[in-house]
């Protein structure tokens, strides 16, 4: 008897098994795993935001203003940028130079002939000449001098496309050389990726890759055409890929757009792209050569495709400057063109590429300000991004970090689209929901301006408990908007002392594919870096002097 009872058991537990199973597999039936994991990345966000206290904070607007912060403002001090070589000549010329020939290493290029040319003690007549360098990356030294919030004697951006922006804001500029150091920038591609690109399209440049890219052959990534001067290049070389004879057409802006379509991010730096390549998120992205040339890693799994205007490092005199300073850049200029100089340049991957032509031949400054201005415009292809900021409210961020946050916050966030939807929570020990999302109209930014100006700090630090109520916001809202693009911004000193851990929520933000960018303000950014990398969003470390420029470059990024 006891043994049927055991068998019975047996049996009915069988069933219930093979009842779940099956009811398992109808429910999943037809569904892709991305589907099964956002399901599943629901289900684990449910369970965990009914757990958190979250308090509702009544809203209240503030006045607006249509008026943007001038660049000029939003511009850090030049000291942020010290000079990395400082002449001590009776004439000493100031160079704004690019970074990756102005660093060090292998990026120290025009560092060390800068200090070469300057221990020769060279004179012009009885005086001592010598050269100054400022490494500043190519985007934000052409917004120093095109606001007028610094002038350098000279200017060497990575190409040419800088100096006609500055050219059309009636910056005065004079050529010393059209190339002090030859460089291109190319789409470098994973090898097994190349080869199938020239067994079908017959060749390897970049008519071929956009080719690929729409019949989504390939998956593409570059970096912001407002900072990168990669990216810059990528943004006009791919318009007039569309439209040789008028890259800012409507033939060209349809064009765009499809291909914007095959894009999944926009990167916001290099490394945010090169990492999500390593991860097979992307299967090509742009660089220029020599960096690629400077890293075994990526010469050896990739294979490099120049594009675009040549990357020849031209040098300009700026503004109205002496004709003795004019005599010492000349000087420079021959100095450069030495034998052991240019053999510096080789070595450290310049000069190498020496037989590429561009077929863009005219680039006008204006159409590169019109064309920035449409990727900003179609680079979401019309799709709304569904945005809650995020902003640490505890008590270290007291003082002149939170008065950052405020004031950063309200300045940049006229640099987000009217069509996008925005909501923001707070949160130190305990979370609250300053502001419901809503379309950023005028009508929502003065409630915006008004949760934000509202913000106190006091208390311990719940980061991961006010992630999980933003994205519990976020995906209600997209059942209201589906096609939208969601996105949360964290804005925290990084420190983190109670509720759930980043552990715990890593794989409900894995599951439901949500990028989140994380602003640190005088930080330990070690745990918000971790958090931007579980679905390849970045992370800034935002001073407080240039954290405005900052998010105004990541809005115009994302927003």
């Amino acid at each position: 008897m006891e043994k049927n009872k055991k068998y019975a058991i047996s049996v009915v537990a069988i069933f219930a098994i093979i009842i779940i199973a099956g009811m398992y597999i109808i429910n999943n039936l037809g569904k892709t795993s991305k589907q099964r994991n956002e399901e599943k990345g629901e289900k684990e966000l449910s369970q965990l935001v009914k757990k958190i206290d979250v308090t509702d904070i009544p809203p209240q607007k503030s006045a607006i203003t249509d008026t943007k912060t001038s660049l000029a403002e939003e511009l850090p001090d030049i000291e942020k940028y010290p000079l990395i070589v400082e002449g001590n000549g009776d004439i000493d010329v100031e160079i704004i130079s690019s970074t990756e020939k102005s660093g060090t290493g292998v990026d120290g290029w025009l560092t060390e002939t800068a200090r070469k040319f300057n221990s020769q003690n060279n004179k012009l007549g009885e005086k001592k000449i010598s050269i100054s360098v400022r490494s500043i990356a190519s985007g934000l030294a052409t917004d120093y001098i095109s606001s007028g919030k610094y002038l350098p004697d000279a200017y060497t951006p990575s190409n040419i496309l800088w100096i006609e922006m500055l050219k059309s804001n009636n910056v005065k500029t004079e050529e010393v050389t059209e190339k002090l150091v030859g460089n291109v920038a190319g789409i470098i591609m994973q090898k097994s990726k190349y080869k199938n690109l020239v067994d079908k399209y017959g060749e390897a440049n970049l008519t071929s890759v956009i080719k690929a890219t729409l019949a989504g052959d390939i998956t593409l990534g570059y970096t912001n055409p407002y900072a990168s001067s990669a990216g810059m290049n990528f943004l006009i070389s791919s318009l007039n890929y569309f439209d040789k004879d008028n890259p800012t057409s409507e033939t060209a802006i349809s064009g765009f757009k499809k291909l914007q379509e095959k894009v999944p991010f926009v990167s916001y730096t290099t490394l945010q792209m090169r990492d999500s390549a390593e991860k097979g998120v992307l299967d090509a992205f742009i660089l220029e050569y020599q960096t690629f040339a400077n890293d075994d890693s990526l010469s050896k799994d990739y294979e490099f495709i120049p594009y675009g205007v040549e990357h020849n490092n031209p040098l300009y005199l700026i503004g109205n400057i002496e004709q003795e300073k004019k005599q010492v850049l000349q000087e420079f200029v021959k100095y450069c063109s030495q034998k052991d100089i240019s053999d510096l340049a080789q070595k450290y991957g310049f000069n190498k590429y020496d037989s590429y032509k561009s077929e863009i031949k005219t680039y006008d400054g204006k159409n590169l300000y019109t064309a920035q201005d449409i990727w900003k415009e179609e680079k979401d292809l019309g799709k709304p991004v569904i945005g809650v900021f995020v902003a640490d409210i505890s008590g270290s961020m007291s003082g002149t970090p939170l008065a950052e946050l405020k004031s950063s916050l309200i300045n940049s966030s006229k640099y987000i689209n009217n069509n996008n939807y925005i909501g923001l929570v707070s949160y130190n020990g305990n979370v609250y929901k300053n502001l419901e999302i809503g379309q950023f109209d005028l009508n929502q930014r003065a409630y915006f301006n008004g949760a934000v100006q509202a913000l106190s700090a006091s208390g311990s630090t719940s980061t991961y408990d006010a992630v999980l109520v933003a994205m519990d916001m976020i995906n209600k809202k997209l059942k209201e908007v589906p096609d939208a693009k969601p996105m949360i911004f964290v804005l925290s000193d990084g420190e983190t002392n109670k509720g759930n851990s980043l552990d715990k929520i890593t794989g409900i933000v894995e599951n439901l594919q949500m990028p989140i960018y994380t602003i640190g303000y005088n930080a330990n950014l070690k745990e918000l870096e971790k958090l931007s990398a579980i679905n390849e969003a970045a992370s800034i470390n935002a001073d407080s002097d240039d954290v405005v420029y900052q998010l105004k470059n990541l809005f115009n990024s994302n927003l």
